[in-house]
């Protein structure tokens, strides 16, 4: 006999899941393309993208055509054991990147992780057991493990669980002058991220992103490029990087890497990764068949001249709608960031409300995100209609007269 399931809402969530998030009022229930709808029924254009997960979509058909001919296939072997799909992503990761060798994971954070441990393992190995120095950035967001969140700079987030891993430095973002002053023959590597994310949707300057690879190769430290939000053809290119002409010696992917899928990947050169050896780091689920399955259809699909020549004119048609609301309603300090990472900064009289920007645009059926307190963020499918943007911005500027001028 079937058992009829109980009825779970909003208040569900209050009394079984830890309050370390604040969801939204609604429940997704179904998703296609970039329209999501609730338990209700009612429908949402998604510019939020699952934090610049959803690169193709819901439920894009090559996604979950693979997804279902894999599950029927072979599920986990755990890395006691290689698969195909794993195989296959990674060489085509090499293939399409500086890249000579990858490390797949499941989350950004333990790419991040494995990043950070790599690059202080190879400088302890090669180096001096003393080059354990890692200069970061203040307002960068790196994961949610104690070493992630001590090496974002971030204090909310790393305050508060004891002591934190040491010989980590934090300087301005976009201050290589900063960078300057603490570099030194200790330091095993600089983090970056190209476009800080959750720290308001600041682009690196292509005269910072240079100098900091110059200052690495001065000092014998390795640049580790972040690109967990930023990758995967989100600013246009598949990598981020790519725009710099600046090579990375490590590089973090994750959100976008499996569309909507837990997959994660840190790349390097063949000179870093020699350092590791069996038993030095390791997953579970990492480079699991389902996963790598997933990530290699979204690979296939995302690094295409005809996916990633259609990002600048979406970027294009979303700055365009932000500019003409902002002619209109003078809400936005500046509007930036690359490619279909888009941050809306709000003027001083709206500063910290920007969640109740999102709250409001909820209201009126569009799904954008914040980027701390006052930054306002875009990051919807890579492929996303242009009848789905001009319809969502619409949605958007009701939101923003409804924030401006509140009913009584």
């Amino acid at each position: 006999m079937k058992t009829e399931q109980a009825a779970v809402t909003r208040q569900t969530f209050d009394q079984v899941i830890l309050p370390v998030y604040a969801p939204a009022n609604f429940i997704p229930v179904k998703g296609k393309g970039s329209r999501v709808w609730d338990q209700q029924g009612k429908e949402y254009i998604d510019f939020a993208g699952g934090i610049a997960v959803t690169a193709l979509g819901h439920c894009h058909p090559a996604l979950v055509s693979a997804l279902i001919e894999q599950g029927q296939t072979l599920w986990h072997t755990s890395n006691v054991f290689t698969n195909e799909p794993a195989l296959r992503l990674a060489s085509k990761l090499i293939e399409a990147t500086f890249a000579d060798r990858v490390f797949f994971a499941n989350s950004g954070g333990e790419a991040n992780e494995a990043a950070f441990k790599l690059a202080r393992h190879y400088a302890v190995t090669r180096h001096s057991p003393y080059k354990t120095k890692i200069i970061a950035f203040h307002n960068a967001f790196h994961g949610r493990t104690l070493f992630t969140v001590s090496v974002g700079g971030q204090p909310k987030y790393s305050d508060g669980f004891g002591p934190k891993p040491a010989d980590i430095v934090h300087v301005p973002f976009n201050d290589l002058a900063a960078v300057k002053a603490v570099i030194d023959d200790h330091t095993c590597a600089i983090v970056v991220e190209p476009i800080q994310g959750e720290g308001g949707i600041t682009a690196a300057t292509p005269e910072f992103m240079q100098g900091l690879r110059e200052l690495c190769d001065q000092h014998q430290a390795l640049l580790v490029m972040d690109e967990v939000q930023c990758g995967m053809g989100r600013t246009g290119k598949l990598f981020t990087y790519m725009h710099y002409g600046v090579t990375p010696d490590i590089l973090t992917t994750a959100k976008a890497l499996g569309g909507g899928f837990p997959v994660s990947a840190m790349l390097a050169t063949e000179d870093v990764a020699s350092v590791m050896a069996v038993g030095t780091h390791g997953t579970t689920y990492g480079g699991n068949p389902l996963a790598c399955a997933v990530a290699e259809a979204a690979l296939d699909l995302i690094n295409t001249p005809e996916v990633l020549a259609g990002i600048e004119e979406r970027h294009h048609r979303f700055h365009a709608a932000l500019n003409a609301i902002n002619d209109k309603y003078a809400v936005f300090a500046d509007v930036r960031g690359s490619g279909l990472l888009i941050g809306a900064e709000l003027t001083a009289n709206y500063q910290s409300r920007a969640r109740e920007f999102l709250h409001a645009a909820a209201t009126e059926g569009v799904m954008v995100l914040n980027a701390g307190p006052n930054v306002v963020r875009f990051a919807p499918s890579l492929v996303i209609d242009i009848e789905d943007i001009d319809a969502g911005m619409a949605r958007f500027e009701k939101a923003v007269a409804r924030v401006i001028t509140p009913t009584v």
